[in-house]
């Protein structure tokens, strides 16, 4: 049984690696007649096209453009439920609006939350895979068909054939909690001031060895360059960083320019990815469908 795929802008990149993929039939959002994907007033065209079959999967990325991109999911998604699609699952390898996932203050909302609430109940998507969700854990996320995929595995086999004796860390607690690493503390005295720190027993482990610095994604990169100072000062002999979603370019340039090296998943297009996840994405996609059936 092969599987319709659906991909946004944002994951035309997975979706022509997954195009080789006998298991899957690739529908690519087709342009309009300027052969473009917006109007000259900005607003976005989407069109499907047509296709059948019993499953469908609709495969996002929430970056570059968080925005434009949940425009053009949501477009897609109406389409599918005005043509009768039934069979509606979604893949997001990179989730937008990932980390407002709590509304801390009275007139703020859990954008995160409200987003799977709608996806689920109004366009009556039957399961969400999301790759690395900063939600994972939450015990909201935990009332829907979620299913939380990891890049862990996927990236430290790709870091490991490199730096077969690397020893990974966390840059802060809620990245160790995630990935059930050891890791850092980190204390912020402003916006741009952080302060980077670690028991003696910690440190010493660290001394003379390679650091595989762990984080799910990189924004500004303000945390994992002070992390990588750390190390250095602790007697790392090399620092590398392994990340899952890179989202802010500037971000992935700190990196890149005071680490020894950079492992980093194509969830989000990027020059500098150098892992590929298409595989992990078949494998959840196809293998779960294979056990249901």
């Amino acid at each position: 049984m092969k599987i319709n795929l659906i991909p946004t802008s944002s994951a035309e990149n997975l979706a022509q690696i997954l195009a080789k993929n006998p298991d899957f039939d690739v529908h690519f959002l087709k342009k309009n007649k300027d052969g473009k994907r917006f109007f000259p007033d900005g607003e976005t065209y989407v069109n499907v096209g047509s296709f059948s079959g019993e499953k469908t999967v609709v495969l996002h990325s929430g970056a570059p453009n968080p925005n434009d991109g949940i425009a053009e999911l949501e477009f897609i998604l109406e389409i599918l439920k005005e043509g009768r699609v039934n069979n509606v699952e979604l893949f997001i390898s990179y989730f937008p609006y990932g980390k407002q996932d709590l509304a801390f203050l009275d007139g703020e909302l859990n954008i995160a939350e409200a987003l799977i609430k709608r996806w689920i109940s109004y366009y009556g998507v039957r399961k969400i895979y999301i790759i690395d969700a900063h939600f994972k854990g939450r015990e909201w996320a935990g009332k829907y068909p979620i299913e939380h995929v990891s890049c862990m595995d996927v990236l430290k086999q790709a870091v490991l054939q490199k730096y077969p004796e690397i020893f990974f860390v966390a840059p802060d607690a809620g990245c160790a909690r995630r990935n059930n690493l050891p890791g850092f503390s980190k204390k912020r005295n402003s916006s741009y001031d952080i302060e980077i720190t670690c028991d003696n027993n910690f440190g010493e482990s660290i001394r003379g060895k390679t650091v595989g610095v762990v984080d799910d994604m990189i924004e500004t990169g303000g945390t994992m360059v002070g992390v990588c100072k750390k190390c250095r000062e602790l007697g790392a002999a090399k620092t590398v960083a392994v990340a899952t979603h890179g989202v802010l370019k500037e971000g992935i340039e700190k990196i890149k320019n005071i680490y020894d090296g950079l492992f980093l998943t194509n969830t989000i297009w990027s020059g500098a990815s150098n892992v590929d996840i298409s595989n992990l994405i078949a494998q959840q996609i196809y293998g779960d469908n294979r056990k249901n059936n």
